[in-house]
């Protein structure tokens, strides 16, 4: 694999988290003479962060996991109070160098939410945050239906509830007043690409993929350029050559996904190669087949790795190689569903990649 002049070794954002710094605020580093808790897991961290190419950027879906003690916070905390300033002491991490704002599909973020949580993070430190559901679903559940999660997965209209055409599908003026303004006047700093997760909807609800096809063009098109984007289709009957060409005439990136309803990230980057698009996103959710409140119960409390899949991740790892070798920036989401520990996904992850990409210059390449 040969690799662009000067993209070797870590970013800034990168080093800046390996050199003896001050905590972001809010982060609770230890009282001094007092021994860090979580040095060991640091320092381990840190080895493998430093081999990773320049540009890579790892981290959660989410971060408010009280199971994640020992792994990313130093005590136990409530998923109510790590949900409110948990990202300080995640983001002391040297892996975790992104983190998913998952919570923005239900409802728009409060700009007071959107404040505090820039106040938690370094500089440079940009997060993945999900586009408003009432923006990129087909379809809506009728008034009075749980809604069910969005890595469900669960085509709507599959059970009893009644399914109506989403009035507000690909709404350039709501995406705009709901999504792009209160990141852009609220969390400028640290906005990075804005998911458009589009939810599986089932061959009796979805558009025909030239309907769809067409009003996702003129939707991209029509998005302020202040912000980067990707998209991600839940539907198979999507991915296809006139998706591929949408997504590089308007500059935006497609999400390879590890999701219940797709294929795999390898095979997707078979139709929507890494070259598409000037970055790259990966998110890794559910094994393929598998369901999402099965593995909740199977994996809870999200401590340890209980079904490692060495496929998935060597298919990331190629992924995130291409893009370094490209000059391009990755960001890598892993729920904890994927593996059962979303941290120690991100670990093993990490090592392939430095593994993969430190593969070519072993042999000379």
């Amino acid at each position: 694999m040969s690799r662009s002049p000067g993209r070797r070794g870590a970013s800034p954002t990168q080093l800046s988290l390996f050199d003896p710094a001050p905590a972001p605020a809010g982060a609770e580093a230890p009282a001094p003479g007092e021994p860090d808790p979580m040095a060991a897991v640091y320092e381990d961290a840190a080895r493998v962060a430093a081999r990773l190419p320049g540009g890579v950027l790892l981290g959660t879906s989410s971060w408010s996991f009280p199971g994640w003690q020992g792994l990313v916070y130093a005590r136990r905390r409530s998923t109510e109070e790590l949900a409110r300033d948990g990202l300080a002491e995640y983001a002391r991490h040297p892996l975790l160098t992104t983190v998913g704002i998952d919570r923005s599909f239900y409802a728009p973020v409060p700009d007071s939410d959107f404040r505090r949580y820039a106040a938690q993070l370094p500089a440079g430190f940009r997060c993945v945050s999900k586009a408003l559901h009432a923006v990129v679903s087909q379809t809506l559940q009728h008034r009075g239906q749980a809604q069910a999660p969005p890595d469900e997965g669960e085509a709507q209209g599959t059970g009893r509830a009644r399914v109506e055409p989403n009035p507000d599908f690909l709404s350039v003026p709501l995406f705009l007043s709901r999504v792009a303004a209160p990141l852009l006047s609220a969390f400028r700093d640290h906005a990075g690409p804005v998911l458009l997760e589009l939810p599986p909807v089932g061959a009796a609800h979805r558009l025909p993929p030239g309907a769809f096809f067409e009003r996702l063009d003129a939707f991209l098109g029509a998005l302020p350029r202040e912000l980067t984007y990707a998209v991600e289709i839940r539907e198979r009957a999507y991915l296809t050559g006139e998706y591929r060409e949408i997504l590089a005439a308007r500059g935006v990136a497609h999400a390879y996904s590890y999701f219940r309803t797709m294929p795999t990230p390898g095979a997707q980057a078979g139709v929507v190669p890494v070259s598409n698009a000037p970055f790259a996103l990966v998110r890794l959710l559910l094994k393929p087949g598998r369901r999402y409140e099965t593995e909740q119960r199977r994996f809870h409390p999200f401590d340890r790795i209980v079904e490692p899949d060495p496929a998935m991740r060597a298919e990331v790892a190629r992924i995130v190689c291409e893009a370094a070798a490209l000059g391009m920036q990755s960001f890598v989401l892993v729920n904890n569903k994927a593996e059962g520990s979303a941290p120690l996904t991100v670990r093993a992850i990490a090592e392939e990649v430095a593994a993969a990409w430190e593969a070519p210059a072993a042999a000379g390449r």
